[in-house]
């Protein structure tokens, strides 16, 4: 496994982050051995939010490896703050610090490797932002930030106030959720895929060094399911299944590497809590589809070329 650089910072990074929204599914023991195989196999990247399990998450994963200053050496751990369930967002700069005093107490840690602002506030305050990045880079607590879900010119009104680089933005992106892919491709033309709903994210973050973090890698609509051994994508799935037989992997596996093929250097997280599908995933970095598989990928879900 060939690890890839964090933005324009010097941390080398996993291609594969383990997100840990659904650790919370498991028990003391179960995490504990998934965490540990995650390890194992040289996933040292773990994903959090503040509101995975409302905390839950957070607080199992501590407990599950026993932290400490030896294994929090070993890991590079990133969380996300600024939803409040049902309620708002919120990017002040009095909640995104409390935020991340609560996420550290949970962790049993004194520090994050990354923080990243968890979709966009239509309230922000930038100067407030910068605010508390400052604070929370002076004291140790945050050595890079990054953000979820924006768009260019909202990472751009950020830019104009903080001053650390934006190293991460977690989009949605996978085989049938890849807009950002087809608006690029389907240019100067009248087609569903040719609008561009994000403000031509994917060359945005390609031209500024920011890593690229895809999250529900193998959903598609909004949570709506899993596209895999799904009737509704047949075409696809005899696609991905006939590459199976070529390469002798999963499809989860096929799905993985359609992602890490794209040159951007896209980081895919991970949701699964079940280690033999993590090691599917994980089986993805030593596949390189050729050129003409990734687009009969593309094509078998349903998108067009010009």
């Amino acid at each position: 496994m060939k690890n890839i650089p964090l933005g324009k910072t010097d941390l080398e990074v996993p291609p594969i982050a383990v997100g840990c929204m659904r650790l919370n599914s498991l028990n003391l023991n179960e995490a504990e051995n998934f965490i540990k195989s995650a390890l194992e196999l040289g996933l040292n990247f773990f994903d959090h939010a503040d509101i995975y399990g409302n905390g839950e998450c957070e607080e199992l994963f501590a407990n599950a490896v026993q932290m400490n200053s030896s294994i929090r050496e070993k890991m590079i751990i990133q969380s996300k703050c600024g939803i409040v369930p049902g309620v708002m967002y919120d990017f002040s700069k009095e909640h995104i610090i409390n935020s991340v005093d609560g996420i550290l107490k949970r962790l049993h840690t004194d520090y994050l490797d990354g923080l990243l602002l968890h979709r966009p506030d239509a309230l922000v305050e930038p100067d407030e932002v910068a605010d508390a990045f400052d604070k929370l880079e002076k004291s140790g607590k945050v050595r890079y930030f990054g953000v979820s879900n924006q768009k260019p010119m909202q990472i751009e009104l950020l830019k104009k106030y903080v001053k650390q680089n934006i190293t991460a933005n977690q989009l949605q992106l996978s085989i049938t959720n890849s807009q950002m892919i087809r608006n690029g491709l389907e240019v100067n033309m009248f087609t569903e895929g040719s609008l561009d709903r994000d403000g031509s994210v994917l060359d945005y973050c390609r031209l500024n060094d920011i890593t690229i973090q895809a999250w529900s890698p193998f959903q598609y609509g909004f949570f709506e399911g899993v596209f895999l051994n799904n009737d509704k994508f047949e075409n696809l799935n005899n696609t991905i299944n006939n590459l199976c037989e070529k390469y002798n992997c999963s499809n989860t596996t096929i799905a993985a590497a359609w992602i890490l093929r794209h040159p951007a250097k896209i980081q895919l997280i991970s949701g699964t809590t079940n280690i033999n599908r993590l090691k599917d995933i994980y089986s993805a970095t030593n596949i390189e589809l050729t050129r003409e598989e990734w687009y009969r990928i593309y094509l078998s879900a349903g998108n067009m070329l010009p």
